[in-house]
């Protein structure tokens, strides 16, 4: 990051994200102040037409802009390194617009096939229906990438590390592909939190977040985030959430804003955490399959060194058995909660051929690596060794 127009020096990671893009009141709040208003009145007609027309600055109405989902946006763009951020009310609003307000009928999506499955919903079934034809790869094969673009190809889409396999794609080379095909490259980068992997500088042209997960990080509100150019946010993006409404709610922005400034303490912990507990596994004898982004046994150990400077908080691993094995397990815990949600202050368990990828047949889970014996685990701030313990006397069990 360069020095500002003072000459000052730049600001580390941890200190933007307690003070980059804060706006303060008439009364010096310390604390980011909490707007909840619907709309904002105008000293003159002419000063509302100018607002509606963006040659004068200031805010207008909820659905297109708050103060407080402003600080958020403007804080998360200065941490990730991006020129714009606006702010969604989930997760998967900001996968929808970010994949959706690019294309036209006619144009041709390709994406990875081990994909959330609400993510690959949109992909292949949702596009589909407004004219938008979409293609499925193997995201490790950078060849397959390349075979799958077409003349009509428009956008690129991947999750990596891929939920819930974990599976990690070369961020850089699909991003090269796409620069040569002209085309729009949008990564999820939630596993990885914006902590640990930075796609825009991989070449990626939009990052996207489901900020419910480690942004928030405990379990209270719904939130999502797109970055990228202002070339690419304030074009078909920001006019796609404007005109559909999927706005964040200013009290969700100002509690993602208030949890940004604990982000690195709270990541760096439950990496930590994630690492001891997923050696530990890694060592019984009865799991067959144990995936974690930290392990220098991960398939694609080489890709994760290259592109990300720590682990994810999230393990996957195999329990022999199949589904019945896997229920006897999680229905054993006692510490672990059994929960679809991830990214939390609370360690969290889900068994995903039966949850998040229910939809799916057999067939295509197993193509995406979703065994039935499969389970996430998304490691909290508890102490490493009650972690442990609890999955000690539930697979003992």
């Amino acid at each position: 990051m360069a020095n500002d127009a003072t000459g000052a020096p730049p600001l580390h990671p941890e200190t933007q994200l307690v003070h980059a893009g804060t706006l303060r009141s008439q009364f010096g709040e310390t604390s980011e102040a909490l707007f909840l208003t619907q709309g904002h009145v105008y000293d003159s007609a002419e000063q509302a037409e100018g607002r509606f027309l963006n040659t004068d600055p200031g805010f207008q109405y909820g659905r297109l802009s708050n103060p407080t989902v402003a600080m958020l946006e403007q804080r998360m763009a200065a941490f990730e390194g991006a020129e714009a951020c606006r702010a969604t009310a989930t997760g998967m609003a900001a996968v929808t617009a970010a994949v959706m307000a690019p294309v036209r009928a006619g144009d041709h999506v390709v994406a990875a096939r081990a994909l959330f499955g609400s993510c690959r919903y949109v992909i292949e079934d949702h596009l589909p229906r407004y004219g938008v034809e979409s293609t499925l790869v193997d995201g490790t094969d950078i060849a397959a990438w390349r075979a799958a673009i077409r003349p009509n190809t428009k956008l690129l889409f991947l999750e990596s590390p891929a939920n819930p396999t974990l599976e990690v794609i070369d961020i850089a080379a699909v991003a090269a592909i796409a620069k040569e095909a002209g085309v729009i490259l949008v990564v999820d980068n939630v596993f990885a939190t914006p902590l640990f992997q930075r796609p825009l500088e991989l070449g990626a042209d939009l990052v996207v977040y489901s900020a419910t997960k480690h942004i928030d990080g405990q379990g209270r509100c719904l939130g999502g985030l797109i970055l990228g150019s202002k070339a690419l946010i304030e074009a078909d993006i920001q006019t796609y959430l404007r005109q559909t409404g999927p706005a964040m709610s200013p009290f969700n922005g100002w509690v993602m804003l208030k949890s940004l400034e604990t982000l690195p303490l709270r990541i760096r912990q439950q990496a930590q955490n994630a690492t001891a507990v997923a050696t530990w596994l890694k060592g019984r004898k009865d799991l067959p399959h144990v995936a974690f982004i930290g392990d220098p046994d991960h398939p694609q150990a080489d890709i994760i060194a290259r592109q990300m400077t720590g682990p994810s908080t999230l393990i996957a691993f195999e329990v022999t058995g199949g589904k019945d094995a896997a229920y006897r397990f999680l229905n054993r815990l006692r510490l672990i909660r059994i929960s679809n949600n991830l990214g939390d202050a609370k360690s969290l368990i889900v068994h995903p051929a039966t949850t998040t990828h229910q939809r799916f047949t057999a067939e295509v889970r197993a193509s995406m690596g979703v065994g039935d014996g499969l389970v996430r685990l998304s490691i909290g701030l508890e102490h490493a060794d009650d972690l442990i313990a609890d999955l000690k006397q539930a697979l003992d069990g």
